[in-house]
């Protein structure tokens, strides 16, 4: 479902997180469901006591529930409740579901707070070659760059008491840097209600855990080195987590080269061109895979002083990687040293 946003290396979780069990522990089962969504894949690890490993229907609920939130918020699918919005014409009211309530409502939040995510950049994005179309011919004119801008923005869109509706006409909007965490958290609150607390999730490399493996070891996920070598991928760190959501973005996949520019994915809503600065990673820890999902993302954009400030001002979670002439350098916010 997303279109310029990547996320954290998965590759080899499965070593990573184990599935041994102490022998006092052998009431509880491991289960392991494994599926599509959203465009990509999803995993979840669940430890379940043995006398319930009969009476839920964890795959069938799971996949249902995922099927709504992409039949809600991909902009892939025609009738999707997104593309339907996206549709209308300024000043008319929306009904929006739930789901698409809370996602809207935390991006807005996220999109004012850090002014670096934006969810109506879509005629950006696709403008810069970064949507389903090829790249651009030529580099976009200043001209063409501020007409877009003048449809796009967060503070365009109004949520009413039973839905949402856009201030300009032509605004659209496309949740890829918060569906897919917001899909994670819904799948966790389900475990949460079953009294299954520990659990680990993940959809498309985004991860959500929960307590801990049933030896009492915790969760150990991994971030990607951001200068492996083309097609190859390397762990940058490992770091041992319980009831935490990690993400984690960056410029290191997605770009092109024009005349010897470079031309990332990501792109600034003030300027509306993609960003050229120093920071290459940015991984997120935070209780929301959705939260963790968006700002990791908004930081990317903002670079590596601004990402600095930000982390510490509102005391995230924060690990950045940025790219030096002496190599790369990294940032640990206060709230993340506890992981390291």
């Amino acid at each position: 479902m997303k279109r310029f946003y990547y996320s954290v290396f998965f590759l080899f979780l499965f070593l990573l997180v184990g599935c041994d069990q102490a022998p006092n522990q052998s009431k509880m089962q491991e289960v392991l469901l494994q599926g599509k969504t959203m465009g990509t894949t999803f995993t979840i690890k669940v430890f379940v006591p043995e006398e319930k490993v009969t009476e839920l229907s964890l795959f069938s609920d799971v996949t249902k529930m995922l099927e709504d939130v992409n039949q809600s918020m991909s902009t892939y699918i025609p009738d999707s409740e997104i593309n339907q919005f996206n549709r209308l014409p300024a000043g008319q009211n929306f009904i929006i579901s739930e789901d698409f309530r809370r996602v809207t409502a935390e991006s807005i939040r996220l999109g004012v707070s850090t002014g670096t995510l934006d969810v109506t950049m879509g005629p950006l994005i696709d403008l810069w070659g970064f949507g389903p179309d090829n790249r651009p011919e030529t580099i976009p004119s200043d001209v063409v760059i501020a007409e877009i801008k003048q449809r796009i923005g967060v503070d365009k869109l109004k949520l009413t008491p039973n839905g949402l509706m856009k201030t300009v006409d032509g605004l659209e909007v496309s949740y890829s840097a918060t569906a897919k965490g917001y899909g994670i958290d819904k799948v966790a609150e389900y475990l949460d209600s079953l009294s299954l607390t520990n659990y680990m999730v993940e959809i498309g490399g985004e991860i959500r855990t929960s307590g801990h493996k049933p030896n009492h070891s915790p969760w150990v996920l991994a971030i990607e080195q951001p200068d492996a070598a083309p097609g190859t991928r390397e762990f940058h760190r490992l770091i041992r987590v319980n009831d935490i959501a990690m993400a984690t973005s960056g410029d290191y996949r997605i770009f092109y080269d024009v005349d010897g520019v470079h031309y990332s994915h990501l792109i600034h809503p003030e300027t509306g061109k993609p960003v050229r600065q120093d920071l290459v990673s940015v991984t997120v820890l935070h209780s929301s895979a959705m939260t963790a999902d968006g700002l990791a993302t908004a930081l990317t954009v903002m670079g590596t002083e601004q990402a600095k400030r930000y982390a510490e001002q509102h005391n995230l979670a924060v690990y950045l990687i940025s790219k030096t002439s002496e190599g790369l350098v990294t940032f640990a916010s206060k709230a993340f040293e506890p992981y390291l």
